[in-house]
């Protein structure tokens, strides 16, 4: 089952650096999920300025545990960064 995630960031001051600092770890997390297959597609959701505000991925997963796990240890989940997360399963269209 593949999922779309929109996860917004906290707008607090700090919200930005606790980003900085927790990004390089988050890069290591979805890289490891990218090996294993299951990362599809993803990126910084950004403002009309231009600032990072979110974080939008696809994921594929067997399982709901397994998004779940991931949901447990993302980086940007644990260290705080984002404040709200929406996840909805999500089928590809063909087209």
């Amino acid at each position: 089952m593949q999922y779309i995630i929109h996860a917004y960031d906290h707008t607090d001051s700090d919200a930005l650096d606790r980003r900085m600092a927790a990004r390089p770890a988050h890069f290591a997390y979805v890289s490891e999920l990218k090996a294993k297959g299951q990362f599809v597609l993803g990126g910084a959701l950004l403002d009309p300025d231009g600032k990072m505000i979110g974080s939008m991925l696809l994921l594929t997963m067997e399982t709901e545990d397994q998004l779940n796990e991931y949901l447990k240890n993302d980086p940007y989940i644990v260290q705080g960064v984002w404040n709200t997360i929406d996840v909805k399963p999500f089928r590809q269209a063909s087209v």
